[in-house]
């Protein structure tokens, strides 16, 4: 089976690439295969700009680099974000890639009478963030919960895709930030047990 790994970090020598890097090797591992979407290393332009804006009221076909995208995650069974958490969200970068490849018309379909009709039910997702912070500052503040909110539900539950796990490597900035490898390495090597393959994620 095939997991489509998306970086939501600028830094290529950064503990979030080695995370990917580790997921991907524990998919090998497992004899699965991977493909990395580097965002800032292939140059995604993460900016909701006119040309988005139109495809979103339907005016016009999604751009080049949007459809690129749409059609890497087509052919995963999978989809993995990898990402630094800022400001206890995610960062712009992937913020942005969400906003303009998860449009209507693909992920979703919102009709005149207000109505929304969820297009990615077949597709599922894992959820990686790397947090400076430890995991009690995340639940004494509620961020653990407000992140599950505006992520699992407000993005992936919008579209119907299932978010089948959501780690949170915390303390990255304290302690020995290695120890999270073999966290996910483990999770790359257990990606897809007990797990079948997946319908595409959308018909069109």
């Amino acid at each position: 089976m095939h997991a489509l790994i998306v970086i939501g970090h600028h830094d290529p020598d950064s503990l979030t690439h080695a995370i990917a890097a580790q997921i991907a090797t524990g998919l090998q591992a497992s004899g699965h295969t991977s493909e990395l979407a580097d965002l800032a290393r292939e140059g995604f332009d993460p900016r909701f700009g006119l040309a988005d804006h139109a495809v979103h009221r339907r005016l016009a076909a999604p751009p080049a680099d949007v459809r690129a995208e749409q059609a890497r995650i087509e052919r995963a069974d999978t989809l993995v974000l990898v990402y630094p958490i800022y400001w206890w969200s995610l960062p712009a970068l992937l913020k942005g890639w969400v906003e303009r490849v998860f449009s209507n018309g693909w992920a979703f379909d919102y009709a005149a009478d207000g109505s929304t009709t969820k297009r990615l039910q077949g597709m599922t997702a894992h959820l990686v963030g790397v947090a400076g912070a430890d995991v009690g500052t995340f639940q004494r503040h509620g961020y653990d919960e407000a992140m599950r909110v505006q992520i699992e539900h407000g993005i992936f539950d919008y579209c119907g895709a299932r978010v089948l796990s959501s780690i949170l490597l915390d303390d990255s900035e304290g302690r020995d930030p290695a120890r999270h490898l073999a966290t996910a390495h483990a999770l790359g090597a257990g990606l897809f047990s007990n797990t079948r393959r997946h319908e595409p994620a959308t018909a069109g």
